[in-house]
């Protein structure tokens, strides 16, 4: 799937699928000493009680936040997006519902920290509308790495253990995605040794898992 500059809506998966995807990568690079970290000093994707985030500590970060309902709600900066450098100026949250996090955003705002700000409901994405003359809004560089569904799996086999029997990244993924994936499952599959060369944290990727909900979408399948 390509992303569009600036961004747009359809260019999103579904915010379960998006979601799912984020989580599993989160899960599988979790260790108990990223959860003792400051989130301002956090490197890489996580889950904590903000939702899922994604910071390079340099030029982008993101965060999606489930808002419960079927509601999700996307917003982050990549040093691409030149939206909060437009003149006129944009407004961000321009048509938005009631139920986005916006003391959150609103600092962020004043902080000018925020590139752009998407929100899912009644199975669709949406934005605010930009000028024509708006050329990024940072999407694609930031978050095409969920987006990206062979990117994203190329990642996870990364992490995944294919010898003997057992299944696939490929089939893992498609659980997760489809909201049944049984943590169990993925845990059996992953390396004992992340990709960097430490051993792997299997109770904090257990307690990632169950912060993004696979537990409970795979019990109400």
């Amino acid at each position: 799937m390509t992303i569009h500059r600036p961004g747009l809506p359809e260019d999103l998966p579904p915010g379960q699928v998006l979601w799912a995807r984020w989580a599993l990568l989160a899960a599988v690079e979790a260790t108990a000493e990223k959860e003792q970290t400051p989130s301002h000093h956090r490197i890489g994707r996580w889950i904590d009680e903000a939702g899922l985030h994604w910071d390079d500590a340099g030029c982008t970060w993101w965060i999606l936040s489930d808002r419960g309902e079927g509601r999700f709600v996307l917003y982050g900066e990549d040093e691409s997006s030149d939206v909060k450098w437009h003149e006129p100026p944009v407004d961000m949250l321009a048509g938005a519902p009631n139920w986005l996090p916006y003391e959150e955003l609103r600092d962020r705002l004043e902080g000018n920290e925020l590139g752009c700000v998407y929100w899912y409901e009644n199975g669709a994405w949406s934005r605010a509308s930009y000028p024509d003359t708006l050329q990024d809004d940072g999407l694609d560089c930031g978050v095409s790495c969920f987006v990206d569904r062979g990117r994203l799996l190329g990642e996870l086999e990364d992490h995944i253990d294919d010898s003997g029997d057992g299944p696939s990244a490929d089939s893992l993924l498609a659980d997760a995605e489809e909201g049944r994936l049984e943590p169990r499952a993925l845990m059996e599959r992953l390396r004992p040794v992340d990709p960097d060369g430490d051993p792997r944290d299997l109770p904090a990727v257990a307690r990632s898992l169950a912060r993004a909900g696979f537990a409970e979408r795979a019990a109400a399948q």
